[in-house]
């Protein structure tokens, strides 16, 4: 799904006009892990930075995923510029949409995991 959303992005870019935005993107998960709250980094065609999360699934459009806390965290602070790109039915013919902050009014989210930890 990254990989897609990665070519989509660059190709977005080339009709932009924008080929030194497109020598900018970078696939942050592939390139430095995760832990950043995105997967890669993009731009808009003025140049803004484009922060994306990629989810995605075999399945329907409103098939459930799992988003992490750092990635909820990372929406919230960089709302002007994160976005979430859903993936789905990947497997047949790939459809993609875009959730844009605040995520909350349009997802429901409910904490499905806890960290442990030695006290």
């Amino acid at each position: 799904g990254e990989e897609f959303v990665l070519a989509i992005e660059k190709k977005r870019l080339e009709k932009s006009q924008r080929s030194d935005l497109l020598k900018k993107v970078r696939w942050i998960s592939a390139e430095d892990g995760d832990g950043a709250g995105y997967d890669i980094l993009s731009f808009e065609s003025d140049g803004r930075e484009r922060l994306i999360e990629v989810k995605t699934t075999n399945g329907a459009a409103r098939t459930p995923f799992f988003l992490s806390e750092n990635e909820r965290q990372r929406a919230a602070a960089s709302a002007k510029s994160w976005r979430l790109y859903r993936v789905h039915s990947f497997a047949q013919e790939p459809r993609i949409f875009q959730i844009i902050p605040p995520i909350d009014e349009v997802l429901h989210l409910r904490p499905d995991t806890w960290r442990a930890s030695f006290s």
